[in-house]
């Protein structure tokens, strides 16, 4: 599950980069009720998607040349340039390095040996997201891979990931879910995976993608295709994890919707 109580190596932030921040405001305003907001009367090119007050990312203009549009997701650290020599030290690459984000933090953009983008986020007066794990918030990250054993041994030199292996049913794969470094197995936040075949012809790199909550995956997939965007995948049942798809924002971001499998009962 993702918190708001963020631990180094624990995600804190999510922004999208779009060709068209208006149109997708428009899109995830009409999907999951969010709420556009500039930062500041400066600063209109990067804006906060809030839920009921409380932010839960962020999109901005798409201006790295090159680049899809796509979401990207910071992980927490006390000290970005340690962290950024942690990332380098493990064969990762710097794409931006440590910045300031005024006084509200600080940040740099990485990437990982097979090629997943992802950032960094030292807070200032800014700690992250203030809402997560519920309907219409961030629940949960998934990185698709080339090669998830050796994603698993950078992000473990890294940030000190543990992680747990599971079979996915139907000769499907294994699933490794993974928590941050000194914490208990609640704090799972995601998942990594190995999917070679959809990178085999080199047009898509690796990459992380999120997993946003829903009260009625169904409905939400609905407002989904009703609102220009699409589905690759479901909506289906994952035994154990809930009901929830694969999509595509207008632009072409994936994202994952998820509706959770109920709790089980306590034993009587």
């Amino acid at each position: 599950m993702i918190t708001t109580d963020f631990v180094p190596g624990s995600p804190a932030w999510i922004d999208l980069g779009a060709p068209d921040i208006d149109a997708a405001a428009a899109f995830y305003g009409a999907v999951f009720g969010w709420q556009a907001q500039a930062f500041d009367e400066e600063m209109s090119s990067y804006k906060a998607f809030r839920l009921d007050g409380k932010t839960v990312g962020a999109v901005g203009q798409l201006t790295e040349e090159g680049a899809r549009p796509a979401w990207m997701i910071y992980f927490h650290t006390p000290d970005v340039e340690a962290a950024v020599r942690a990332v380098e030290q493990a064969g990762g690459a710097v794409r931006t390095p440590p910045s300031d984000a005024s006084d509200e933090g600080r940040f740099a953009q990485v990437t990982d040996p097979q090629g997943a983008q992802f950032a960094l986020w030292q807070p200032g007066s800014y700690p992250g997201i203030e809402a997560a794990d519920g309907p219409g918030s961030l629940g949960w990250i998934e990185l698709y891979t080339t090669d998830s054993k050796a994603a698993q041994d950078f992000y473990r030199s890294a940030f000190g990931w543990t992680g747990q292996d599971m079979q996915l049913p139907g000769g499907g794969g294994t699933y490794t879910m993974v928590t941050p470094k000194g914490s208990p197995p609640e704090r799972m936040f995601g998942g990594v995976m190995a999917v070679p075949d959809m990178f085999a012809s080199g047009k898509t790199r690796p990459y992380w993608h999120p997993v946003f909550g829903s009260a009625d995956c169904d409905a939400t997939i609905a407002l989904v295709r009703e609102n220009g965007g699409s589905v690759s995948m479901g909506p289906e049942d994952a035994e154990g994890v809930g009901r929830l798809a694969v999509c595509n924002d207008p632009a072409g971001a994936e994202f994952v919707v998820l509706t959770p499998a109920p709790e089980p009962a306590p034993a009587t």
